[in-house]
């Protein structure tokens, strides 16, 4: 893999724990020469995980809709950035740009983003690795909500399969190398008139 784009909140949280685990990322995607793809910012989680790459010289490009281009959330150490339209045009983008995806904790944006990229691949719009980072159980509710809507079938069990969940950066890295897209078997239907 050589781009992942990482979701993640404009916060930090209230547990240290998290803001280590955006370092460990960065960290991780810098000495494997994995380049970031993010939303661009300079805060939260979002630019601890920026400022931990480009402190080892690394590949970091930024996507931003211009309505948060303000100068105290564009990240100024990111010479990539691009400015986009509309949060949905910025999405497009990053999946261009992008060989998998990977989400660390963050809130109703990085859950939407999530949300999206599962989609494309249960779509077969895609076929990257969706990545999430469980870092201290952060999203233990939402695994166990899917969990809850496969038994009552509306997500379908080989579609769970396409989040990939780690506990630890290196854990989760190894599952993502691993990733093995489900076979697309097209089925074409006859439009009757």
């Amino acid at each position: 893999m050589k781009r992942i784009v990482v979701f993640c909140g404009s916060s930090l949280g209230f547990n240290s724990i998290y803001k280590e685990a955006a370092v460990a990322l960065g960290n991780y995607f810098a000495n494997q020469n994995i380049g970031l793809v993010y939303g661009g910012g300079k805060i939260g989680m979002m630019g601890v995980l920026a400022d931990s790459i480009l402190d080892k010289n690394g590949e970091v490009i930024g996507v931003i809709p211009k309505l948060l281009e303000k100068e105290e959330v564009l990240h100024a150490g990111v010479e990539e950035m691009i400015v986009c339209k509309k949060m949905s045009e910025r999405k497009v983008i990053m999946s261009k740009l992008i060989d998998g995806y990977i989400t660390l904790p963050g809130g109703f944006g990085t859950l939407d983003e999530l949300f999206e990229a599962l989609t494309l691949n249960q779509l077969h719009i895609e076929q990257k690795p969706v990545g999430l980072l469980n870092i201290n159980g952060f999203f233990d509710a939402i695994l166990m909500q899917i969990d809850k809507m496969v038994a009552e079938g509306y997500i379908k069990e080989e579609n769970k399969q396409l989040l990939i969940v780690g506990n630890s950066v290196e854990d989760l890295m190894q599952k993502m190398y691993a990733y093995m897209p489900p076979k697309v078997t097209h089925v074409i239907h006859k439009v009757v008139r």
